[in-house]
């Protein structure tokens, strides 16, 4: 389990001042937790952040903080996307947990590969329930099982760590295949009154250069 070194913070501290020192603002709380305001270095949030994702727990230890936690929500920055707050659920040990893990799609499709389908990632995160030290920081989809354009992957048919719990229906769609189909491109419909008239104005001009060629010209 991954420990972020966290202080507790004065909630009319100014936040622009704790992101300029290369903090980041945050707050944890929980069923059995009073909200508490802290703060933790940027560069090592960001980090774990990109490694583990939402769904790994936490382990914040400070100053009279001990707590394992969960990211529940992550404010980024409008302009740079960057974390600008974090907010933290705190976990009860021994209680399992209801909350979405990641998908992670491995292997070939035969459909794509071989017929040249469309890969549809249905979901792309699952719900499950497990104990905290069940909980797994990815899923994976083998899609190798997609072998025609009728093929699905459904909730049921993943394999899920021991110790977790699907909480969606089993039948739900996670994946299948697309079969692209050429469109068909209609020509555009002739109107056959157009080409009628431009024929008989055609005819009757040939009449014409043919009746003044007839004609003998006057000396």
């Amino acid at each position: 389990m991954i420990t972020l070194k966290v202080e507790k913070r004065d909630v009319k501290e100014n936040l622009g001042e704790i992101r300029k020192s290369g903090k980041i603002p945050a707050v944890f709380y929980g069923k059995k937790e009073a909200s508490t305001s802290i703060k933790l270095p940027f560069a090592i949030f960001e980090k774990t952040l990109k490694d583990i994702g939402e769904s790994t727990i936490l382990h914040l230890e400070g100053d009279g903080i001990d707590v394992d936690v969960l990211i529940h929500e992550v404010d980024l920055d409008p302009v740079t996307d960057k974390p600008r707050h974090v907010d933290f659920y705190a976990i009860e040990k021994g209680k399992k947990l209801e909350i979405k893990i990641p998908l992670e799609f491995i292997g070939v499709a035969p459909a794509v590969k071989d017929f040249g389908g469309i890969l549809v990632k249905v979901m792309h995160e699952i719900e499950i329930e497990a104990l905290p030290k069940d909980l797994p920081h990815k899923i994976e989809v083998d899609i190798s099982s997609l072998a025609t354009f009728d093929s699905v992957i459904t909730a049921g048919s993943i394999k899920l760590p021991e110790g977790v719990m699907l909480k969606i229906k089993p039948e739900e769609v996670i994946a299948s295949v697309y079969e692209p189909k050429d469109e068909v491109v209609e020509a555009a419909p002739v109107d056959l009154s157009t080409i009628e008239v431009a024929k008989k104005g055609k005819e009757a001009k040939e009449g014409a250069e043919e009746s003044a060629e007839a004609t003998p010209s006057k000396e």
